[in-house]
């Protein structure tokens, strides 16, 4: 099936397509499991705690489930106070501080170095002793710029903490039903939206109708969130481990390939758009809210 023109409107009476906030979703620790939440206030990188927190080996290179697929089963809670408590098979819970005082550090994600506060000896001893290989925890520090791609986020200055490198990741909840369709098919068990690590579902859309849109206005109590969707998301390997079992496997991989080969980002694998914020930080955004897609054109 060739990839969907994405020239093609969907609503001939207005050129917009209704939707509704499904679900959010945080994952405080980059490549850890997520957590699903009913709102979520937006910071200027994206949901406030998500992606705040990082993994890094020796040499202050980020860590993810591509080498460490036990990551998965590292769940996290998110205290009253802030501090975030961790569970994962084997082990005691642990709770790192709101703000951790250990030392400041420079770390990579992907090709940016930026600052960073160690959760200090205990933790580090803790996620290492779960993933069998020295690793520290760190919190991204306050105060600092990292920005995405302006190849596609032309004039906005798109500011992210360990994301990636887009502060929001969309996803409709029709484009994971057609994916279990498809699975189905093909005698595969179906899979659930933890695979594609998302921060909004959108209902009420057809199946990867966020590939047209350009941006998404969200009516919230606080004023408008305005969202735009700049880039594709190309697809690692993650969405292959199974989230309850760390195993990693060859789908729902083999089953996107045949029809989410996506010439935008060279023929990569894409599910789901990343997105920039235009308005809103400081609002919340919660399940159920309602809100229009605007059409690119």
């Amino acid at each position: 099936m060739p990839f969907p023109d994405t020239s093609a409107p969907f609503d001939a009476d207005d050129g917009s397509s209704a939707f509704t906030v499904a679900a959010l979703h945080l994952h405080p620790v980059k490549s850890c499991a997520g957590l699903s939440v009913p709102e979520a206030r937006l910071a200027a990188t994206g949901l406030a705690g998500d992606r705040e927190w990082m993994l890094v080996d020796a040499a202050g290179e980020f860590v993810s489930q591509r080498e460490h697929p036990r990551m998965a089963l590292i769940r996290p809670a998110i205290a009253a106070d802030g501090s975030l408590q961790l569970q994962a098979p084997g082990l005691a819970p642990l709770q790192l501080p709101a703000e951790p005082l250990g030392e400041r550090l420079r770390v990579r994600v992907w090709d940016d170095e930026v600052a960073a506060r160690s959760a200090g000896p205990g933790a580090a001893r803790w996620f290492s002793e779960c993933l069998g290989e020295p690793v520290r925890a760190v919190r991204f520090e306050a105060g600092q710029r990292r920005l995405s791609s302006r190849k596609w986020t032309g004039e906005i200055e798109a500011e992210n903490a360990f994301s990636d490198g887009y502060p929001i990741l969309v996803v409709s909840q029709a484009a994971l039903d057609e994916l279990n369709r498809r699975l189905a098919a093909r005698g595969q068990p179906a899979v659930t939206m933890q695979r594609f690590r998302p921060n909004l579902v959108l209902a009420g859309l057809d199946a990867h109708a966020e590939d047209h849109l350009d941006e998404l206005h969200i009516a919230t109590p606080d004023g408008p969130v305005v969202l735009r969707l700049v880039k594709p998301c190309p697809r690692c390997p993650i969405p292959n481990i199974d989230p309850d079992t760390a195993v990693p496997g060859h789908e729902p991989g083999d089953t996107l390939a045949g029809y989410r080969a996506d010439p935008r980002v060279g023929g990569a694998i894409s599910f789901g758009m990343n997105a920039v914020i235009v308005e809103g930080v400081g609002r919340r955004l919660a399940v159920g809210q309602d809100g229009r897609g605007t059409v690119r054109f």
